[in-house]
């Protein structure tokens, strides 16, 4: 049974002892070396070779996504777990773009955490679960073919109805403002934001008026769709 060596970059000195304290106990796992965000990590990934890293992304003084792009640079092979709370669209999109293989949520089960590890050292992808399904795939696709993340806006279906939701959210108004702008009823209002953070991969309002803000897909729908289309 190969052994998966592990490089874990926490600088929480709890968090990291109790992380590596756990993988230890794993037969197929050894923890070469755990470092906090102040020490080289670059030598560290030269001296130990790591199969792959458990990188925070909570990191404090340092770009987490430079860390991940100055790894994959020199180590290619080595493969990337972030941890993370709840990460956003985007966000993720960056980091598989940069080289990340999986993510593992911080309310994650210990179970969970070690099947991440073992199937990404096998070689599959691992993001979080609120972003499986057809939006995990379109990440994974378009990352691999250089897109950028506004392609990820064209090939998510929404109807003209909720692009203009979309826009009306971003533009911070409430359900209640936007039933009266739309001639629509409050339930109907809250049904397409449903739909929209389903589509989307999104847990709250205010995750979707940064995505329309980021991706500006959405700006000139309400000129060009008719309010009684749906």
């Amino acid at each position: 049974m190969k052994t998966i060596r592990l490089l874990v970059i926490e600088d929480n000195r709890l968090l990291r002892d109790g992380i590596a304290s756990m993988l230890k106990k794993q037969s197929d796992m050894h923890v070469v070396a755990t470092v906090s965000n102040g020490e080289n990590i670059l030598m560290t990934m030269e001296k130990h070779k790591p199969n792959i890293v458990l990188l925070d992304l909570g990191l404090r003084n340092q770009n987490n996504l430079q860390v991940v792009k100055l790894i994959k640079k020199d180590f290619q092979e080595t493969k990337i777990i972030v941890m993370d709370l709840i990460p956003l669209q985007v966000d993720v999109f960056e980091f598989v773009q940069a080289g990340v293989s999986g993510f593992i949520l911080k309310d994650a089960n210990i179970t969970e955490f070690y099947k991440t590890i073992r199937t990404v050292y096998q070689g599959v992808q691992v993001l979080p679960p609120h972003l499986t399904g057809s939006l995990f795939s379109q990440i994974v696709e378009h990352s691999i073919n250089g897109y950028k993340p506004s392609a990820i806006v064209e090939s998510v279906r929404m109807t003209k109805r909720e692009r203009q939701v979309i826009e009306l959210i971003a533009d911070g108004s409430t359900n209640k403002e936007i039933a009266q702008k739309l001639h629509l009823s409050t339930y109907t209002v809250k049904s397409h934001v449903h739909n929209i953070l389903e589509k989307l991969a999104l847990h709250t309002r205010l995750q979707v008026a940064k995505h329309a803000h980021l991706s500006g897909a959405y700006k000139t729908t309400m000129d060009t769709t008719s309010l009684i289309s749906e």
